[in-house]
């Protein structure tokens, strides 16, 4: 084979490579987004969206302290163009952040929940009702000592038919020792006037053995009719033996 056959074989070896490359069809590589990382001095971002154009930006900061800080509420109504912020002393983490309208009345609640340090109060709520043109702070209830027995924080909240929503698992002992009893309390939020009531779905059973403890009257009833008819049996017996007593008389006479 001459040297300019063998040249042409290999240039037409290069062409056709190089066709075959140019169909292959570039793969599209999708990107998908991350989360924004906050930096300091921000700790906590959650964005609500409550209808559209109304916006609320929940946020958290502070520098030189975990468990203390500020929080903001950034309201942007983008149709009306208007922005106002809300803000507030802060004690513990953020959580997370929960939107309702408890009261129907067409003014958005935004509630923002806290992780405490606090051995009493696990957990703190900070509320507002916000309406056209200002703000209203409310005033979350805290637990009753009988809504507190057994109370070791781990609270789950969540909104059901427009109403907030409190559950945590109950405790037995205290302090460290403390362990689950395997009961829970549930309580519900509603809002009127401004207003928290509290109304509690679960029955107040602070422990496992309370149930117990519940089925003892029942028990003991049954031992009562149980010494009645011990009773009722020993004065049958005193009737009859009187009887005899009193027919040996009769005979005797």
């Amino acid at each position: 084979m001459s040297v300019r056959s063998c040249f042409f074989i290999l240039s037409c070896c290069i062409i056709i490579a190089g066709c075959s490359q140019s169909e292959k069809k570039p793969v599209n590589v999708t990107n998908v987004p991350k989360a924004p990382v906050l930096t300091d001095p921000f700790r906590f971002h959650k964005l609500v969206e409550v209808s559209p154009g109304q916006y609320y930006d929940i946020l958290s900061w502070g520098r030189g302290s975990v468990d203390t800080g500020s929080f903001m509420i950034l309201h942007s109504d983008s149709a009306g163009r208007k922005y106002t912020t809300t803000t507030g002393d802060l004690t513990g983490k953020i959580v997370d952040v929960y939107n309702a309208d408890m009261d129907i009345d067409g003014h958005p609640e935004i509630l923002i929940q806290a992780k405490r340090n606090d051995t009493t109060n696990y957990t703190g709520i900070y509320a507002f009702e916000f309406y056209e043109s200002r703000v209203e702070k409310l005033d979350f209830p805290k637990l009753t000592s009988s809504q507190r027995k057994g109370y070791r924080g781990n609270d789950n909240f969540y909104i059901s038919e427009g109403k907030f929503i409190r559950e945590f698992p109950i405790y037995e002992g205290s302090g460290p020792s403390a362990k689950p009893s395997g009961a829970k309390r549930k309580l519900e939020y509603t809002l009127s006037s401004n207003s928290f009531n509290v109304k509690q779905l679960s029955k107040d059973s602070t422990s496992v053995k309370d149930k117990t403890v519940v089925a003892q009257p029942q028990k003991k009833q049954s031992e009562e009719k149980h010494t009645t008819t011990k009773k009722s049996e020993k004065k049958h017996h005193k009737t009859e033996s009187h009887k005899k007593k009193h027919k040996r008389r009769h005979h005797s006479d």
